[in-house]
Parts: structure tokens; sequence; C-alpha cells
């Protein structure tokens, strides 16, 4: 700086307007150069920043939706297992087979069995509130998040009907027919009857629509995975 100021005046004293005004033009386009570089240099470093925030919150999400993969796949097993066994009893109430009473008595407890995943989906939701959505680039990422939170919701809906069903309706018509703590059916006749046999076709609807959701879910999050896992190469 100090040399500049000399030039600068040693250019006023020899009255050379025309170095002068050179001079003060390529000073002013240095200080412009500076200004623009330091403006970079700080776009750069607030772009690294966000883009390490970016990939935080990539693998965070990838963490949890994981575990969610974990916890989803074990109540699909467990509800289908289950819905093994009451299509089971659904055909021998069809085929009225009173030898398979005890079959039938240890089944008919398990009605009261029931898969819960019970997990709000609400990354993205939270991600909109805290406003941590915009650092997110992969809109094709966002979208997934949205779509599962979708379908996380709908599996809560699937179970809190299957819950509300086995409670209103299974629960009531059990009490007195069987012994919960032998299986030992007591009331056979009320159980080979086309209204008991409607309670066991309607938990089997509702339990091959909830495999459906969960199927749908893991989908979907190993779409998600993949996707993540190609944002973080």
């Amino acid at each position: 700086m100090k040399l500049f100021k000399t030039l600068r005046q040693d250019f006023i004293k020899q009255g050379n307007l025309k170095r002068y005004l050179l001079y003060a033009v390529g000073e002013i386009l240095l200080v412009m150069i500076g200004i623009s570089l330091a403006f970079q240099v700080s776009n750069w470093d607030d772009n690294r920043i966000k883009k390490n925030a970016e990939i935080r919150f990539y693998e965070n999400i990838k963490e949890q939706i994981i575990d969610d993969k974990e916890l989803i796949a074990g109540q699909r097993h467990y509800n289908n297992r289950h819905m093994v066994q009451y299509k089971y009893a659904n055909e021998i109430i069809e085929a009225n087979d009173r030898s398979k009473l005890d079959t039938l008595g240890i089944i008919v407890r398990n009605l009261t069995n029931y898969s819960d995943f019970d997990k709000e989906g609400n990354i993205y939701e939270t991600m909109v509130n805290s406003g941590q959505i915009k650092l997110l680039q992969n809109h094709e990422i966002v979208n997934g998040i949205r779509e599962l939170e979708e379908l996380y919701n709908y599996m809560n809906r699937m179970e809190n009907i299957h819950y509300d069903a086995m409670m209103q309706h299974l629960v009531v018509a059990l009490n007195p027919v069987i012994a919960f703590a032998t299986n030992e059916i007591k009331k056979p006749d009320a159980v080979f009857t086309y209204e008991f046999q409607n309670l066991v076709v309607m938990l089997m609807q509702i339990m091959e629509e909830k495999d459906e959701v969960y199927t749908n879910t893991l989908y979907e999050i190993e779409r998600v995975l993949k996707l993540i896992d190609e944002e973080l190469k």
C-alpha cells in the first residue's frame, strides 16, 4: 500500500495525467479483484460447510431408516406367520373339522396377536420445521423421505385398525368360548359358525393389507438408501 501511495504522489507531482489515470484504473481493478476473490473464498467456504452438513444429514437419515427397515421386516414376518395360521383356522372352520379342535384352540388364542411397528414417520416433517430441508439438494431423496413418511402413517393406521377390530369385536367373541390359560375351546359350536368365521376373515383381510404396506415401505426404504449411497459417493 505504501508503494502505491508513493507512485500516486509521483504521478501527481510530474503532472502526468495519462499515467495517473492508468494507475488509478489499475488500482481500482486490483481492489475489485481483491473483493471478488474474498467473496469467492467466502462462498466456497459457505458451500463447503453446507455440503458437509448435507452429508451428515444424509448419513443420519440412512442410519435411521436402516433401523426402521429391520423393525419393519420383523413386523412383516410376524404378521405373515400369524396370517398363515389364521388361513388354516379358516379352512378348519369352513370344513367343520371337529377333529382339529385342539389345533384350532391354539390358533384362536393367537388371534389376539398382531404386528405393531408403532412409529410415526416424522423425518420429513422435522426437516421442514427445522429448515434443514433447504440443505438437501437431491430432490429425489427429499421426495423419497416424504413418501416414506406417508407410508409410515399408512402403516400406523392399519395397525390401529387391526387393534380396534381385535378389541371391539374379537375379544368380545372369544371370552365366552375359549379358556385363554389352556387354549381349550369350551363352546365349539360358537366357533364353527359363519359369524366367527367372518371375524377370522376380517382379520385376514386387514393383515393382507398390512403386508402390502410393509412390503411397499421396505421397497421405498431400499430405493432411498440407494439414492443416499449414490449421493455420499
